[in-house]
């Protein structure tokens, strides 16, 4: 399964909305995350791609779109 589609279902899971179809989308914006959310998700992320984010990278921003969660999965070595 591709690197998004991964990321889609892991983000399923904790949709509050639809998800956008955009990639640059903010999930914040359109309200299928909150920052409550994200610790949730976030912990699903790791576990999926066996990465560990930093509590200083636990931030929105990092975390915007689907576009920043597959780059900093990228960059964080994810599997």
């Amino acid at each position: 399964m591709a690197l998004d589609d991964r990321i889609l279902v892991a983000l399923g899971r904790v949709a509050k909305a639809p998800i956008p179809t955009d990639r640059e989308t903010s999930l914040f914006d359109t309200g299928v995350i909150d920052s409550f959310d994200l610790v949730d998700f976030v912990a699903d992320l790791e576990k999926e791609f066996k990465v560990k984010v930093p509590d200083n990278d636990l931030h929105p921003s990092k975390f915007e779109s689907l576009a920043k969660i597959s780059a900093y999965l990228n960059t964080h070595g994810a599997s």
